[in-house]
């Protein structure tokens, strides 16, 4: 309803009803100037004020403003050079000023007093003009706060009448629905809220705290921030907002909130007012170590020096607008005086309160009296400090958007206007909705270089400095710029440190730490602890087979087949490859025991040879022998095929080679076992049964049997042959080359063929043990045969049982030892009797015609 009335008065006014009773009801302005066309400002020049309780019976005073702002009455100056350097310049409205009306206020009553005076063109003393004369602002500069602007913008924006704002960031400016004539040369919170996010996850904080201003200004930055840390996987443990107007349990609620936390990073986005009562009372309760990351409305402000724990708030973090070069203002600030504005009270008294004298002679007060020279030429103070030009750098830039709108209008040509039917504003009787169309297309550059444009929401391009208060003390606050951040730029190159050193926290130069939980290394995932935020979590290592190889993974993946995890799993790395190698030990030993086999073989076959014609050779049928020494040798040398990398020649090979060899070798042996059996029944009267086991018969037996295991490693090698094989099943970190049985049938089958010869040897070796012979071979048979079954009985297990390349080690030992085992039982006491005994190699001690020597 207050809104709704002041809405119905400024109509009334600007209607043109004479109302010259209400002049002594207006908002005097501080600061004036005629022009053709007047700019309005609202500066809050003074802070805090004093005013009685309303008694709701008679009309309240009006409260008085008390405290000196020094920082606004420089934005107020400033707005003055600026339209005067615009009145100089002929490029820019030529036969045109500009004038201005300055309202000073320090109230929300008086900021919307301020905007109603000034867009309904009542002045206090109007002696050229008739009072029903309107003298309307053509565009209000300000206010320093958002809450404030909120206010009378959306009064002002129901007339049209453009608001430019220096300070007011709140994001809920930008709609357009609400405040349709709302214009910023600041940017919207939006991107610095956005950039706080990014800045805290820049620096790994994930565990955060956020304090707010209570009112649009900070519930709506901070709600953004907390928006977009959620993106930024940043996690905000607390929230709470306080007014330094508010009630004093508000603040003791933030500090004890701050004061339990866990987390080291507090986000501020509050006013300059806020942060002062809130570092003073942390510093009081010895609440300290923390990171302040602040918002451009208190982080560069020179006020926080007054606050009684300035000294906490070393090494905050926060952004704000770029740094400026105004040419001239500092010229023009220094030469201010008194006389420029005689009806002004707050210069008189800013200029009272600078020089501690008094400029009125009949004033009771301890002052001494001014005496009219003093200057401000030799005077350092913020006033006068142009080194830090950022807010103030974008009042200038207000200043100038509307001048060079209000030259495109009166500029305009008939019939190429923007307006109905092509044409123009009428230059004596502008409206504000016609300045306002011009404003939102305006583009331009600065005589510094700065491009000064708006968006279809009135913002201004983001551009952002990163700064680092590096030293506060009382009257002095070193400021350092540590970064940028440009929203103009591509996404991956907006934020971008210039590598400064940063004073952090209590001054250290170790950058803090402020997490719910340690990251997790890689190696490990996360695990959300139950009832927390996603930031609050434990790390478990991978499954088995699984890794994560980057920080704070959220979940594991499994390696590739061939693949498995290192030791730290972070990385998946090739699985060992095992297969019985030349070059490890155990296949250098088995394959000395190959060759050594071989090589006896041969010797033993050089011997036999050698002594080819003596009784003991002969007897025990020497072609047989050399066959059997032949497919010892065959064997032997087959072991070498299990040795090595598994390919495909070497898996058809190993099982059949000794397959086959071995099945020559039993045909061997047990052919010389038929025929010693033989021989006794042959010398039994009337026997004729060695014509049935003559030599060629002897060749036939050998080549039948030896062909039948031909015929089923052939058909084994045909249907389903042995390949090579990556065994992943039996160990997880390691691949297992082997041959692969192709059929197992097949190699159960060559195996049982061998094992059924080696059963019918043994059988005719233990029928033939005990004949008469002096060197009865069958005995020597019976024992070979005895361990060849014991060996190839035990390896069945054993081979079924062993892993890796163990089960080839087991299977070539096997075949070793069946081999070693013929050789040496059916060979070496032939080899004993013929190069240590040859007496003994005689036919008589071979047929048993001599007692003296028995075997």
């Amino acid at each position: 309803m207050p809104q709704l009335k002041l809405v119905l008065l400024v109509l009334l006014i600007r209607s043109g009803t004479p109302m010259c009773q209400l002049q002594g009801r207006t908002q005097p302005s501080e600061l004036s100037k005629a022009g053709d066309f007047v700019l309005g400002g609202i500066f809050t020049l003074r802070t805090g004020y004093r005013g009685s309780v309303p008694s709701f019976q008679t009309s309240p005073d009006p409260p008085t403003c008390l405290h000196i702002n020094v920082r606004e009455f420089k934005f107020a100056q400033t707005m003055i050079f600026a339209i005067e350097e615009v009145n100089q310049n002929p490029a820019i409205l030529p036969n045109h000023t500009l004038g201005y009306k300055i309202h000073n206020s320090c109230g929300m009553t008086k900021i919307i007093k301020s905007a109603i005076d000034l867009a309904s063109g009542q002045r206090e003393v109007i002696k050229e003009r008739n009072c029903t004369k309107a003298d309307t602002a053509q565009a209000v500069l300000g206010h320093s706060g958002s809450a404030p602007t909120v206010g009378f913008a959306r009064i002002l924006g129901r007339f049209r009448i453009p608001v430019l704002s220096h300070f007011a960031t709140c994001a809920c400016l930008s709609n357009r629905e609400e405040f349709p004539s709302f214009f910023r040369t600041i940017p919207s919170d939006l991107h610095q809220s956005r950039a706080l996010a990014k800045l805290v996850k820049h620096f790994g904080w994930t565990w955060v705290g956020a304090i707010s201003n209570k009112n649009d200004y900070g519930i709506n930055g901070i709600a953004t921030f907390i928006q977009a840390a959620q993106e930024e996987d940043v996690c905000v443990e607390y929230h709470v907002a306080f007014e330094q107007t508010g009630p004093l349990h508000e603040l003791s609620k933030v500090v004890e909130t701050v004061k339990y936390s866990t987390s080291k990073v507090i986000v501020a986005f509050m006013s300059h007012r806020e942060v002062n009562v809130l570092a003073t009372e942390l510093y009081k309760q010895n609440i300290t170590g923390l990171q302040w990351v602040g918002s451009d409305a208190w982080i560069t402000d020179h006020s926080l020096t007054d606050s009684e724990g300035h000294s906490i708030l070393v090494g905050s973090l926060g952004f704000t607008v770029s740094k400026a070069q105004i040419p001239g203002l500092e010229e023009h600030l220094r030469q201010l005086h008194p006389s420029q504005f005689p009806d002004s009270q707050f210069v008189r008294d800013f200029w009272e309160d600078v020089f501690d004298c008094t400029l009125n002679d009949t004033a009771n007060t301890q002052r001494k009296l001014c005496s009219g020279n003093e200057s401000l030429q030799n005077v350092e103070s913020y006033f006068t400090d142009v080194s830090e030009l950022r807010f103030t750098n974008n009042v200038y830039k207000s200043v100038y958007a509307v001048a060079h709108a209000l030259h495109s209008l009166v500029t305009c040509e008939e019939q190429r206007g923007p307006f109905l039917n092509g044409s123009c504003a009428d230059t004596k009787n502008i409206q504000p909705w016609q300045v306002l169309h011009y404003l939102q297309n305006i583009n331009f550059t600065t005589s510094q270089g700065e491009r000064v444009m708006f968006d279809q929401n009135g913002d201004s391009p983001a551009r952002y400095e990163l700064i680092n208060l590096q030293q506060v003390t009382s009257g002095t606050m070193h400021v350092s710029t540590v970064g940028i951040f440009d929203v103009t730029l591509p996404p991956e190159r907006q934020f971008i440190m210039n590598g400064m050193k940063i004073v952090w926290g209590r001054g250290s130069h170790t950058v803090p730490v402020s997490v719910c939980s340690e990251s997790c290394p890689p190696g490990k995932r996360k695990v959300l602890q139950k009832g927390k935020p996603v930031c609050c979590y434990d790390c478990i290592p991978c499954a088995e087979g699984e890794i994560s190889n980057i920080t704070d993974s959220i979940e594991c993946f499994k390696c590739l087949f061939d693949y498995w995890p290192n030791t730290r799993g972070d990385t998946c790395i090739l699985k060992e490859i095992e297969f019985l190698s030349y070059a490890e030990i155990m296949g250098i030993i088995l394959t000395f025991f190959c060759l050594m086999g071989a090589i006896l073989t041969a010797m033993i076959a050089l011997v036999f040879f050698h002594f080819r014609e003596t009784p003991i050779v002969r007897a025990n049928n020497s072609e047989l022998s050399f066959l059997l020494l032949f497919s010892l040798t065959l064997c032997f040398l087959c072991s070498l095929t299990f040795i090595g990398r598994p390919s495909e020649w070497s898996c058809m090979l190993r099982h059949t080679a000794f397959g086959i060899t071995f099945v020559l070798c039993i045909s061997c042996v047990l052919g010389k076992t038929i025929i010693v059996l033989m021989a006794f029944k042959a010398t039994l009267p009337g026997s004729n049964v060695m014509k049935w086991f003559g030599p060629a018969q002897q060749r036939l037996s050998v080549l039948a049997f030896t062909l039948a295991q031909v015929l089923i490693c052939i058909l084994w090698l045909t249907i389903n042959p042995p390949f090579p094989y990556k065994n992943m099943n039996h160990y997880k970190d390691r691949i297992i080359l082997e041959c692969a049985l192709g059929s197992p049938v097949g190699f159960w089958a060559v195996l049982g063929y061998i094992g059924l010869l080696a059963v019918l040897c043994f059988i005719f070796a233990f029928l033939a043990r005990n004949l008469p012979d002096n060197f009865n071979e069958a005995k020597f048979i019976t024992f070979t045969m005895l361990i060849f079954c014991a060996v190839w009985i035990t390896f069945i297990p054993a081979y079924v049982s062993s892993p890796g390349k163990f089960t080839v080690a087991v299977e070539i030992f096997a075949i070793l030892a069946s081999s070693y085992g013929l050789l040496l039982f059916i060979f070496i006491p032939k080899c004993y009797v013929i190069l240590l005994r040859p007496e003994q190699n005689t036919k008589k001690h071979v047929m048993g015609k001599t007692k003296d020597i028995h075997y």
